[in-house]
């Protein structure tokens, strides 16, 4: 049994302790935003924050967790700049099938918490972990730039 915090708010999950914090988030707590992408760490599409930190959940153990805050990106409605990403992807129409953007702006909000006027070599350091089929990298890049313009 496992007690982890999530957005917040701790939950007691008796799940086996090699269980990927991406099922236990899926199927035990039902936050489904983040998403399961190829299981090997390599896509990003299950980027979630540990302790603000993005980190890819479907390799994850959750015995692994421990006390480290946890967010999805249920949580980024209620992050300042998780919003202000949420609002330049509708703005600049990011997303084209959707299926990696939720691990996309976990990517780019870590980014710019950790660093708030990104150059193109950390944008593209931060980002490159997160592949998308659909080729919005050009659009993504532009999004974090306007972003952080906004902020100064």
């Amino acid at each position: 049994m496992f007690t982890i915090d999530v957005n917040g708010v701790d939950h007691t999950v008796n799940v086996a302790e090699d269980k990927p914090l991406l099922w236990v988030l899926r199927e035990d707590l039902k936050l489904t935003g983040t998403k399961f992408g190829c299981g090997q760490a390599l896509c990003g599409a299950c980027t979630v924050h540990l302790d603000g930190q993005p980190t890819r959940s479907c390799v994850l153990p959750i015995a692994a967790v421990g006390q480290r805050r946890i967010e999805t990106i249920e949580a980024m409605a209620a992050d300042a700049i998780g919003q202000q990403v949420q609002r330049a992807w509708q703005e600049m129409n990011i997303p084209q099938c959707g299926y990696c953007q939720s691990g996309q702006i976990m990517a780019a909000t870590a980014l710019l918490t950790e660093i708030p006027s990104p150059n193109d070599r950390d944008i593209d350091e931060a980002m490159s972990g997160n592949l998308c089929r659909c080729g919005t990298y050009a659009r993504i890049r532009r999004a974090i730039h306007q972003i952080a313009d906004d902020q100064r």
